[in-house]
């Protein structure tokens, strides 16, 4: 499909100097605050967001993710969007739109250094929530992690339908192989960032 132009979600990940989240908490807040844009009744049939959202997820479910702290976090609270506060971790998602009429607030914000230092992830929360797993193979920043993330999540979410609470944990494979066989979605990149096109970068279940 041509895409003139492509569209986009943008994600903001707040990243302070001084006290910085960890790298699975951070894509975990990125994947759910995706999940949690969709499911938002402004989203839905009727609602103010809904045609946008639908003219996006009918194209390639583009994600840029973005580092924002300070007074440029503070700024974008007035934009369309939701705000999720995970676990240390504080990620808005924004209502999807065309790459060249982003708004400034967002524009600004610079796409590089988004990478955190690796973490073990905690252990799993109850029952049900979307396991999104990452490929431990593929070198992809956090920024690019947590993106990735977001898409394991919508692809599930639009798979399996909305799973109560919405809660994701994001892992790295020890196994990939076993990961892959058990998922119910796979990402595979579009190559615009960091990775080669096609790359299998994420593969997400719902345990239940």
């Amino acid at each position: 499909m041509t895409e003139d132009p492509p569209w986009a979600m943008q994600l903001a990940l707040r990243i302070e100097k001084a006290a910085p989240p960890s790298h699975l908490a951070i894509c975990e807040a990125a994947a759910m605050a995706v999940v949690r844009l969709l499911t938002d009744p402004r989203s839905a049939p009727g609602g103010e967001w809904h045609d946008a959202v639908a003219a996006w997820e009918s194209r390639r479910i583009r994600k840029v993710a973005r580092r924002a702290r300070g007074a440029r976090w503070e700024a974008l609270a007035a934009l369309p969007g939701v705000l999720v506060d995970h676990d240390g971790a504080l990620a808005r998602a924004f209502v999807p739109g065309p790459v060249t009429e982003v708004p400034p607030e967002i524009s600004k914000l610079q796409v590089g250094g988004t990478d955190l230092p690796r973490d073990e992830p905690k252990p799993p929360p109850e029952p049900p929530y979307a396991l999104v797993t990452l490929d431990p193979g593929v070198a992809m920043t956090t920024g690019k992690s947590a993106a990735q993330s977001g898409h394991a999540a919508q692809l599930l979410l639009r798979a399996r339908g909305e799973w109560p609470g919405l809660r994701v944990r994001v892992v790295e494979a020890d196994d990939w192989a076993r990961s892959v066989a058990e998922a119910d979605v796979a990402v595979r990149d579009g190559g615009f960032t960091e990775v080669a096109p096609g790359t299998m970068t994420a593969v997400a279940r719902l345990i239940s």
